[in-house]
């Protein structure tokens, strides 16, 4: 779940559901093509530094990201993460309160941030000659934040409308919540990322200062820039501003294991909201960087062959031929630093109950485990994939935010840009008993969503 600071152009919130998607397709090239032929290098206080030139047009994409997110708060301070990314437009000593986004803004920029459970990444789109500007003001904030009660009080009744308005106002929202706590049993994954309201309410401004202090500091950030620019243009510009901040304490992520699961799980959500009831099931699975072999290549291509459009399996099978779905999908989070999850979900056509949508889902899982996937939908699998490589090289924040989601959560430039070997190498047995592993798995919460019963009388 990501988070940003404040309402902005739909354009700019689907940003997060393209590049994982770009992540899961368009990365897929044919074998031993280059996908961005980064350039990187390491300042000498520890932050790392990589270039994507794009010459198309005057434009750079600046971003930088903390390996840091909401699975590294401390116990009863949840939300902290999150109310920090608010917290970093609040001003520095050189910049007033609220002035840092109006001045990118003025020189014709766009800005804003997220957090997940692994990163907070801020980013700006500028101009190439504004460049150096946002360079200076990022860096000055990383190390030299003030804040004050005056500006973080308000800023946590802020926080705490958002909960209201995206989790509280939502039966989705809430039973995404619900879920997640019942998958992650003992993991820090079962934590929202913007907080539990009552933990929210408590957090106070040295509590702000203290996660920032700890965590923000170039040793633990990195520094993604695409455009009209290369490494010989970027670095010197990078040592100036970013390279002179003085190192921060060393963090080494250690996070509560996820302890074996013997029992299902079922959280069910009632609300007057609903119109349309939908019924899903989330099994844990391996990620990137938790995974043995190729099975995190495996599951994106499983994801792609049963939900990866109008002629893949589900949509298929149960929307075309069955007639008894209205949706279907499926998805696979592959770049969490821990565990991450695989889901499918289904929403009954009218007419057709939730129990027939839901056996029918279920039968076709079933089908998948005892006859395994056919060498032609891994071939069309693979094709499509690689068909959208081009979305990724030509999107200006595409590969700032594919490398920043990879370095942040244990994976390397070199594992970017190696995605495409690795996926054209996927078997079709491979795909089979990654399948067979995870959904047979019982580390699974499955998830109803349903109107209000109506009273009788």
């Amino acid at each position: 779940m990501i988070l940003t600071r404040r309402r902005i152009p739909k354009l700019t919130i689907c940003l997060t559901a393209l590049t994982v998607a770009l992540i899961a397709s368009a990365l897929s090239a044919p074998v031993r093509a280059a996908v961005f032929n980064p350039e990187t290098f390491m300042l000498s206080n520890g932050m790392q530094v990589v270039v994507v030139t794009n010459r198309r047009a005057p434009v750079v994409a600046h971003m930088v990201w903390y390996r840091v997110g909401a699975a590294d708060e401390p116990a009863g301070k949840s939300g902290i993460a999150h109310f920090l990314e608010h917290l970093m437009f609040k001003g520095t000593k050189t910049i007033p309160p609220g002035e840092f986004s109006k001045i990118v803004a003025r020189n014709g920029g766009r800005d804003n941030a997220f957090t997940s459970q692994d990163y907070t990444a801020y980013f700006q789109t500028v101009a190439r000659d504004r460049l150096e500007l946002v360079m200076r003001m990022e860096a000055d904030r990383m190390r030299n934040l003030v804040l004050t009660d005056r500006e973080v009080l308000p800023e946590r009744d802020v926080v705490l409308e958002e909960r209201r308005s995206r989790v509280d106002n939502n039966p989705g929202s809430q039973l995404y919540e619900a879920a997640s706590a019942a998958l992650y049993l003992n993991h820090p994954y079962g934590m929202p990322v913007i907080g539990w309201k009552h933990e929210i309410e408590q957090l106070t401004t040295e509590d702000a200062l203290a996660f920032y202090r700890k965590f923000y500091a170039p040793n633990n950030a990195i520094l993604v820039v695409a455009g009209d620019i290369d490494a010989q243009e970027l670095r010197p510009l990078a040592e100036k501003y970013y390279g002179i901040l003085e190192r921060g304490p060393e963090i080494v992520r250690k996070r509560v294991a996820e302890p074996a699961h013997h029992a299902d799980r079922l959280v069910e959500l009632r609300s007057p909201r609903v119109r349309q009831p939908s019924w899903s099931r989330t099994w844990l699975a391996p990620s990137y960087r938790t995974a043995e072999g190729n099975e995190a290549y495996a599951l994106q291509v499983l994801e792609r062959i049963i939900d990866g459009g109008a002629t893949t399996r589900l949509y298929r099978e149960l929307v075309v031929n069955q007639g008894v779905a209205a949706s279907v999908g499926a998805w696979y989070s592959s770049e969490n630093y821990d565990l991450g999850s695989f889901g499918v979900s289904i929403s009954p056509r009218p007419g057709k109950t939730l129990e027939e949508a839901e056996a029918a889902l279920k039968g076709e899982i079933e089908k998948l485990l005892r006859d395994g996937i056919t060498e032609d939908e891994l071939a069309r699998a693979k094709k499509a994939m690689a068909a959208r490589a081009i979305f990724a090289r030509d999107s200006l924040r595409a590969a700032p935010n594919i490398f920043g989601r990879a370095l942040t959560t244990g994976r390397t430039v070199e594992d970017v840009e190696a995605w495409p070997e690795r996926i054209q190498a996927v078997t079709r047995a491979e795909v089979d008993a990654a399948a067979r592993k995870v959904f047979r798995s019982r580390r699974a919460v499955t998830s109803v969503l349903l109107p209000a019963e109506r009273k009788e009388g």
